[in-house]
């Protein structure tokens, strides 16, 4: 059947299924490395990093707190069901990314000793941090050689010498810190920002009031370099939710989390519901998730049950440190508590491991007798330990509690049930080219946030029951495509895919639906992360991936952009005004930009698309027919991995991207272009097998014997039916792949054990029956499952022991869906069939 025809079936399925569906999502049970908690986008993104939900704070993906708190009181007794209480940290030595801090530096190796506190340092240079190269953050001091050392006089005052001290740093690549020659930190070959560790006892042993010297050593292997690192203490405790629930169980959907717990005498339930919907733009858009709640008693006995919620401002600073103001609301039947920074710094702050510091942080929920909200220091949360209620004190200026309560009154065998809102106002969302957007939800000011807070809870019931229709429908069928775990990845991958965008309408109303390169380079609208993540979109509304390639056209369309090829990027998130990546990747985003817009044209049925943009893609094929087939030694989507010339996976995209000039030409009536470059993307792939043939497989490199590669880009000569390479070439290369199979999944190529998730599920769709796809799915699988890296999903990770290399939270596990489209692509209601 083919691809259109296919859709049209399970257009008409959905439908059916939609009338008689009733709201309970149907849920996956695994063990994820982090849960999806509240996914808006890549600023408004918490999530759980612990297996219980209580055993740590709520988390942004980045790592830093985004502190959400949730406690049941039952007959008195408070259980803690949702976060953990961690008092902030304070400053003792800061890192640049606050302030402004002097050290010594050399780029000369020195003496042992260097790192101690008796070393002169007299005869190194003086500069201020960070210490990097071009376009890096909060950048002071260059350093453009392979080595450089560090030292850094700290100060610790009698009374913190006990307290209890993290190390904070920022790096790249290979990375060693020292407090007083106290080794704490060796990296290896990474590149991380804003790690915060413990100090360890070895460490704390040597300091003493006054001077200390923390000294760092970074080695750039390769790309960009960054040093940054400060010292920080905490807090003493105030008054905690000691006592914990007990955790029953976690599942999830693709759009819902759920958590069942025992708390006393009651058992309770808690759902958080992120509408991802991408059929809905305007709810896609709409910056507010829901958290419900069900408790019912155990022993069929009536308990007296509060229940609390509690936020921080941690949700709208980039650092705790940054002053903060918050106020309650009243907006018609609902009572919003929102908070922010005092600055208001505007799309200020651009950058990888950031956060936003601007624009305003809600929590919200109905207004009633049974619903009380306040805002004040953490007394509050003393209130309603003692008296199960809350009440504003005027407190908490620099860190203002927000805090809600509801009370269920007695609860017995018949359960009862609450819910709240949370969500972000980022006023402005992107600086296009110039132009600052606005989210596409206000339709250029004509909502604002109150309009999007109460068209949430009028349209509760309709949301709920539209994205259980939703999950059900992508759990059957990606169970039915690749088996029981290749759904569970779907699922878990689906709200981080797409909250890794943000959509904003362009100034012609046009979608625009940017990515940001999360713990990548912080790049926005990356053409080699959109190509990854294009299957989701393709299946749930190919619109989407026309906002996706909507700057790119713009950039080379406007004379912005000059070179023949496309750009690799618009801009660092959120400032999307030009390509700030270091270096070009020709051949790699042609073919990513010529193969999906061709995709694009056979899953609408049209070629619409491409005939507005048919001046440019003619000199993108014409840049492939000349430079693609045997490519130079240039970078690849895989470009952690460096330079590599003749690479034989990069010229099978630009043969399958001439390919699909060809494929858009004839949809477009222009039989002449088809066929002559249909004929030449079939001549390139004879002599491709030949260059890179190696015995039982065909190698990483053109004529490189004893060297092997994934090659994940011939996927799209299946999907698109284009019948360029002999369907044996995919059949040899899987055969081989399953000989070369670690623990954890398939190495990316010969050169290192390390792996990307998205390609591995690419490679596996190439494989013709079930029981192949699910031998490269089942390692995945559990990688995912037992990494003892917590966080998103990483897509790039280590096959030997499931560690986590870098990359987190990013839009490419878009990309699992592949097989979901090669089979049987979902359709949307937005798309006609």
């Amino acid at each position: 059947m083919h691809f259109r025809e296919r859709k049209r079936v399970i257009y008409s399925i959905l439908l059916l299924t939609f009338c008689f569906s009733v709201a309970r999502s149907q849920q996956v049970t695994l063990r994820a490395p982090a849960y999806p908690l509240v996914t808006i986008d890549p600023y408004t993104s918490a999530w759980a990093f612990s297996d219980n939900l209580y055993d740590d704070v709520v988390r942004h993906w980045t790592g830093k707190p985004h502190s959400l708190i949730g406690v049941i009181r039952v007959d008195g007794t408070s259980y803690r069901f949702l976060g953990k209480v961690e008092p902030p940290l304070s400053m003792i030595a800061p890192t640049a990314a606050i302030e402004k801090w002097s050290g010594k530096y050399t780029f000369e190796k020195p003496e042992d000793g260097w790192n101690t506190l008796s070393y002169n340092d007299a005869k190194w240079k003086t500069g201020s941090a960070a210490f990097g190269t071009k376009d890096m953050p909060y950048l002071k001091t260059k350093w453009e050689t392979k080595d450089i050392w560090v030292r850094r006089e700290v100060s610790i005052s009698k009374e913190n010498i006990d307290d209890e001290l993290y190390i904070e740093y920022s790096h790249d690549d290979n990375f060693e810190l020292y407090v007083n020659g106290v080794k704490i930190v060796d990296t290896g070959f990474a590149w991380k920002s804003n790690v915060r560790v413990l100090l360890p006892e070895e460490a704390r042993k040597t300091l003493r009031p006054g001077k200390n010297i923390i000294a760092a050593h970074c080695h750039n292997a390769r790309g960009g370099a960054y040093v940054d690192f400060g010292l920080f203490k905490r807090t003493p405790n105030v008054e905690l939710f000691d006592k914990a629930a007990s955790q029953k169980s976690v599942s999830i959907s693709a759009t819902q989390t759920f958590y069942e717990f025992e708390c006393g005498d009651v058992d309770l339930k808690v759902k958080f519901i992120s509408p991802l919907l991408p059929d809905d733009l305007n709810l896609l858009s709409r910056p507010v998730n829901y958290i419900t709640y069900e408790v019912v008693s155990k022993d069929n006995k009536s308990h007296d049950v509060e229940v609390y919620f509690e936020a921080l401002p941690e949700w709208a600073v980039h650092s705790q440190q940054q002053p903060v103001e918050a106020q309650q609301l009243d907006a018609g039947n609902l009572v919003l508590l929102k908070t922010g920074t005092r600055a208001q710094n505007i799309l200020g702050r651009k950058g990888d491991d950031v956060r936003i510091d601007w624009g305003y942080f809600y929590l919200g929920g109905e207004k009633s007798q049974e619903n009380t909200f306040a805002i004040g220091d953490y007394a509050i949360r003393n209130d309603f330990v003692k008296n199960g209620s809350v009440t504003s004190n005027g407190g908490g200026k620099e860190t203002p509690v927000l805090s809600y309560v509801q009370k269920l009154g007695k609860v017995d065998d018949k359960s009862k049930t609450g819910k709240l809102l949370i969500g972000y106002d980022d006023l402005y969302s992107i600086q296009y080219f110039g132009k600052n957007l606005q989210a596409w939800w206000k339709e250029n000011g004509k909502y604002n946030i109150t309009d999007a807070f109460q068209q949430a809870l009028k349209d509760y019931k309709m949301v709920t029951e539209k994205c259980a229709v939703f999950d059900n429908n992508l759990l059957n069928a990606a169970t039915k495509s690749g088996g029981k775990e290749y759904a569970a990845l779907c699922v878990l991958a689906f709200r981080q895919a797409i909250a890794a965008h943000k959509l904003v309408r362009g100034k012609n109303n046009e979608v625009l639906f940017l990515s940001k390169e999360n713990f990548s380079n912080g790049s926005v609208a990356t053409v080699d992360v959109t190509y990854p993540s294009a299957p989701l979109f393709l299946i749930y509304n190919p619109t989407l991936l026309k906002g996706m390639l909507n700057p790119i056209f713009y950039y080379s369309e406007s004379g912005k952009w000059k070179k023949p090829f496309p750009a690799h990027d618009v801009g660092t998130y959120p400032i999307a005004n030009g390509q700030t990546y270091g270096e070009d990747m020709p051949v790699e985003e042609s073919g990513n930009m010529l193969i999906l817009t061709a995709a694009i044209a056979v899953a609408e049925g049209n070629a619409n698309y491409a005939s507005e943009h048919w001046k440019v893609l003619t000199v993108w094929a014409e840049y492939l027919r000349s430079k693609g087939f045997d490519p130079g030694n240039q970078l690849c989507t895989d470009d952690f991995a460096g330079h590599i010339a003749r690479n034989a996976n990069l010229s099978v995209k630009a043969i399958l991207g001439l390919a699909s000039y060809a494929r858009v030409a004839g949809m477009l009536g222009k039989q002449d272009v088809e066929k002559e470059y249909h004929a030449l993307a079939k001549e390139m792939a004879e002599k491709w097998i030949n260059l890179a043939k190696d015995d039982d497989h065909f190698s990483l490199t053109f004529e490189n014997p004893g060297t092997w590669s994934q090659k994940y880009n011939l996927v799209w000569d299946k999907i698109l039916e284009y019948d360029i390479f002999p369907k044996s070439v995919a059949q040899k290369e899987i055969d081989y792949y399953l000989t070369k199979q670690n623990k954890y999944g398939l190495p990316l190529d010969s050169r290192r054990s390390y792996t990307k998730s998205d390609w591995i599920i690419w490679t596996a769709t190439l494989s013709d029956d079930a029981k192949t796809f699910e031998k490269f799915i089942s390692p995945l699988y559990d990688y995912v499952t037992e990494t003892p890296s917590r966080g998103p999903l990483s897509d790039w990770h280590e096959t030997l022991d499931g560690t986590v290399i870098n990359f987190r939270a990013r839009s490419v596990v878009g990309g699992y869906f592949i097989k979901l489209l090669a089979d049987q692509p979902l359709n949307k209601l937005s798309v006609n069939p």
